[in-house]
């Protein structure tokens, strides 16, 4: 079956008025026009009709002879712009067929008619008295026809929207390829809403894998906080004994160089790969440890490793050994390992700065 139309053919609707003769042919064509599926016809077969229509005087459809156009293939083709005859024929069929008009023949099956004092009295050809008789059933199927497509409409709308929503995510252009598939073509109700709720399944998952990374991430912070105001015991890895770091106070950011024996300045000369990266100069212990953080992840180190060495080290002293490491980042294979090392050496208490920002001192005086 051809496609329906989806515009309405015939007058324009303003155009119409009540007839007490009968129903409006021109708002009958507009209704058969919206219940197309319904009755199987095809918008070529819908212009037919039209044309059928165009041959009564009247904008109503009279009953007996008067209803019947008898008029030839060859004016119906004319009207049709040409139409094949053996199209014309085709199309005739299926109004036949659809029971909208039927066929009143002569013995001869030629299409005429009698008149007597100006009226019809005898007419052969196709009878459009049917579609008055079904009008009802027309208005019927064309109100249907209408609220399925509104329904239709708007899945697709919400599809659309689920689509828009799915577009802002990652990792899913195989499941919008399909979605974008699906509305270049008239996908039936059961598609749409079967796609509606893959989309919402999907969007759903997201917000669940999101909820749980926050979460995540809200406790690591949580953890950290913990870790930095909290008087704790820590038990090591291996289990060999215990450390009890001191509550941290304002104080001792500026006593880090007298436990170290280590000065700002001393850092500043010695680790300068970090300019490549962040220009800004370092004023302070704080700028420092801002600029490690940034470090330790572009060496690839997880956050708990970095947040375990700043809580046996002191804050400062992980600070300046992120500086120290990416100093020598080419000779070492895996940053995250070789720094849980250095911290499990400062929980033995046999681990300090000075050495290492003196062997890469004489590094460079060598060099």
């Amino acid at each position: 079956m051809g496609k329906a139309f989806r515009t309405l053919v015939g007058r324009p609707v303003d155009d119409r008025a009540a007839n007490p003769s009968g129903p409006d042919k021109w708002q009958l064509l507009d209704q058969l026009t919206q219940a197309a599926e319904t009755y199987e016809l095809s918008h070529r077969t819908l212009t037919v009709l039209q044309a059928l229509l165009t041959f009564l005087p009247t904008r109503h459809i009279p009953s007996g002879p008067a209803g019947i156009v008898f008029a030839s293939n060859q004016r119906l083709s004319e009207r049709l712009h040409g139409m094949p005859e053996s199209t014309l024929r085709r199309h005739l069929a299926q109004l036949l067929r659809a029971g909208i008009v039927s066929r009143h023949d002569s013995p001869n099956r030629k299409r005429f008619a009698h008149s007597r004092g100006g009226k019809i009295t005898a007419a052969f050809g196709f009878d459009l008295s049917p579609m008055v008789h079904q009008a009802d059933a027309i208005s019927l199927a064309a109100t249907e026809a209408q609220a399925r497509q509104e329904e239709l409409l708007a899945l697709r709308d919400e599809v659309l929207m689920l689509r828009a929503m799915l577009m802002q995510e990652t990792g899913h252009e195989e499941q919008l390829a399909e979605v974008a598939k699906l509305l270049r073509r008239k996908a039936e109700k059961a598609e749409l809403c079967e796609m509606t709720a893959a989309l919402k399944n999907l969007l759903k998952t997201g917000l669940e894998q999101a909820s749980k990374t926050e979460e995540m991430s809200t406790a690591y912070a949580q953890n950290e906080r913990h870790i930095q105001d909290s008087d704790i015991i820590h038990f090591d890895s291996e289990g060999q004994g215990t450390f009890t770091p001191e509550r941290p106070h304002p104080a001792e950011s500026k006593e880090a160089e007298k436990d170290q024996s280590v000065c700002l300045g001393q850092v500043l000369s010695t680790c300068k790969e970090h300019q490549s990266f962040f220009p800004e100069p370092l004023r302070n212990w704080a700028d420092v440890e801002r600029i490690s953080d940034k470090i330790a992840l572009m060496l690839g180190i997880d956050q708990p490793v970095m947040i375990d060495a700043k809580r046996i080290m002191g804050r400062e002293a992980a600070a300046i050994t992120v500086l120290c490491m990416l100093e020598k980042a080419n000779a070492i294979r895996s940053p995250g390992a070789y720094l849980r090392r250095l911290t499990q050496m400062a929980r033995d208490g046999a681990f300090s700065l000075k050495p290492m920002l003196m062997a890469l001192a004489n590094r460079e005086i060598v060099s």
